[in-house]
């Protein structure tokens, strides 16, 4: 299937299986997105991916998931992603997420990150691109060029602002990420 409006968007997805995964990860990850329901910075941010190494695969949650509610069939296990021929091989139920090549490349191209969450919100980006390290172009999402510029900022930071989409954060493993987040948002309104 060939998902996106424009050119850049466009990745085709094989499905290895349309079975629900049944990695032990997907535990984990539930257990943060409610922790991170409870923070009132994201009461209201429904656009939350969270994404996890697992061996040579990824874990994420796919396109039109609830954060609110996950469930095991909300979760996709990426097989492999070929950034050139924009190929995504997965197992699982639904559609992958425009941000998975971003996800996987990050996973692919940085051996100590294991867990990257992304909170997709413009305000939210606005209201820290001048307190965090932020990509300077606007690009499509889920392109390349938008893929090189989050991994040039990761070099020297965990924390990434994605210019008119939100902010990533990425860590040794899921606890690292989530308290990075509590961190960085957990009193923002305060500010």
């Amino acid at each position: 299937m060939i998902r996106g409006n424009l050119p850049d968007f466009n990745f085709q997805t094989f499905y290895v299986s349309k079975e629900e995964s049944n990695c032990p990860l997907i535990s984990d990850i539930i257990k943060t997105s409610k922790k991170l329901r409870e923070l009132d910075s994201l009461k209201e941010i429904n656009q939350i991916i969270i994404s996890l190494r697992y061996i040579k695969r990824m874990l994420i949650n796919a396109d039109k998931s609830n954060f609110e509610d996950l469930k095991q069939e909300d979760f996709l296990e990426i097989v492999d992603y070929d950034p050139l021929k924009k190929v995504i091989l997965l197992i699982g139920p639904k559609e992958p997420r425009i941000e998975t090549p971003i996800h996987w490349l990050i996973h692919n191209s940085r051996v100590e990150i294991n867990a990257v969450i992304q909170i997709n919100d413009k305000k939210l980006a606005e209201k820290l691109e001048k307190k965090l390290p932020s990509t300077e172009k606007d690009y499509p999402i889920g392109t390349l060029d938008q893929a090189k510029e989050v991994l040039k900022i990761l070099r020297n930071s965990k924390i990434v602002v994605i210019k008119n989409q939100g902010v990533l954060f990425v860590g040794n493993n899921i606890k690292q990420a989530e308290d990075l987040i509590i961190k960085n948002l957990g009193n923002i309104n305060e500010n």
